[in-house]
């Protein structure tokens, strides 16, 4: 049985001066298939770049992908999109919008 899937969309709400996005850019709105908003920004962040894939360490733990923006209350907001223009029959994943994977920059020469 297929699990049942929604769309959200996540949409940044802080300025663009907002010191918050120092250590994460906005991305912009990013559309997602999902099980729930909480699942939502998970969707968002595992498709950014983390430092598992690349050469080196995170300072804390071993991934940055509680670091992204999309988790962040402050600077992005989640909304179910039921207009119909995507459909919800699908992966678990980003359906439109750009999620960058150059969000990390390795320092290893």
């Amino acid at each position: 049985m297929q699990e049942s899937l929604k769309i959200y969309r996540l949409v940044p709400i802080a300025a663009s001066d907002d010191p918050n996005w120092q250590n994460s850019p906005s991305q912009g709105e990013v559309v997602v298939r999902a099980r729930t908003a909480g699942d939502a920004r998970l969707v968002a962040s595992e498709a950014e770049l983390d430092f598992t894939e690349i050469d080196a360490l995170p300072s804390e733990g071993n991934s940055t992908q509680m670091a992204s923006a999309f988790r962040s209350e402050k600077l992005y907001t989640v909304i179910e999109d039921e207009s119909g223009r995507f459909d919800a029959d699908g992966p678990r994943g980003v359906v439109e919008g750009q999620v960058r994977i150059d969000n990390l920059i390795s320092t290893q020469l």
